[in-house]
């Protein structure tokens, strides 16, 4: 696959569709395209994760890592209307999405961007990612060491991970490598989300 869709430009031809988000706090269509992770249907482990991530424990900015078409940042914008949502992607299609979809739900709160747009003193008390996982180990960590140390106190980061992608792994390394104390919050359908508390 040579077009994947953590592409910063995607290459494929634009093909519109659309997906349902229905969870706790929001019911939109939103609309999405070729080129965007999983944008035919809403992705099993991003479900799973809204079901079962709380808002933080303190209150203060949200930011979504790795926004996709938005169905994270728009929930999230849809529970906390009076909180700023940070939706950061690498890919143009993915945030042009997000912005539409947010303009569409009357969501004045997401703020949709590329990771080097969020003001470097910007900090949040929660962080909602479904990583992308298929990009590498590597990158996996890099992107989670740039935005886990700009966790609030109290803050508190949740991640969803399928089980047989690695999340017991992640989970030890957050925390026996890095400093970052990551529980298991909740298994279901294959899938772990992580409760990542800042490092100490």
């Amino acid at each position: 696959m040579g077009d994947h869709y953590f592409s910063a430009s995607p290459s494929v031809a634009s093909r519109r569709g659309s997906v349902r988000l229905h969870t706790s706090g929001a019911d939109l269509t939103l609309a999405t395209d070729t080129g965007v992770f999983s944008h035919t249907r809403l992705d099993r482990g991003t479900k799973v994760l809204l079901d079962a991530a709380p808002m933080p424990p303190v209150r203060g900015p949200l930011l979504d890592v790795g926004c996709g078409y938005g169905p994270i940042a728009l929930t999230l914008a849809a529970r906390r209307r009076r909180l700023p949502v940070w939706a950061v992607d690498l890919n143009e299609r993915a945030l042009g999405l997000t912005r539409e979809n947010a303009d569409a739900a009357g969501l004045g709160n997401v703020i949709a961007c590329r990771p080097e747009d969020v003001p470097g003193d910007v900090t949040f008390a929660g962080i909602y990612s479904n990583p992308p996982i298929r990009s590498g180990k590597a990158a996996l960590h890099e992107l989670l060491l740039r935005w886990l140390p700009r966790l609030m106190p109290g803050g508190r980061a949740y991640l969803v991970v399928a089980k047989n992608l690695g999340s017991d792994s992640l989970a030890r390394w957050l925390s026996d490598e890095q400093g970052f104390p990551a529980t298991r919050l909740v298994s279901e359908k294959g899938y772990r989300v992580l409760e990542v508390a800042p490092a100490s």
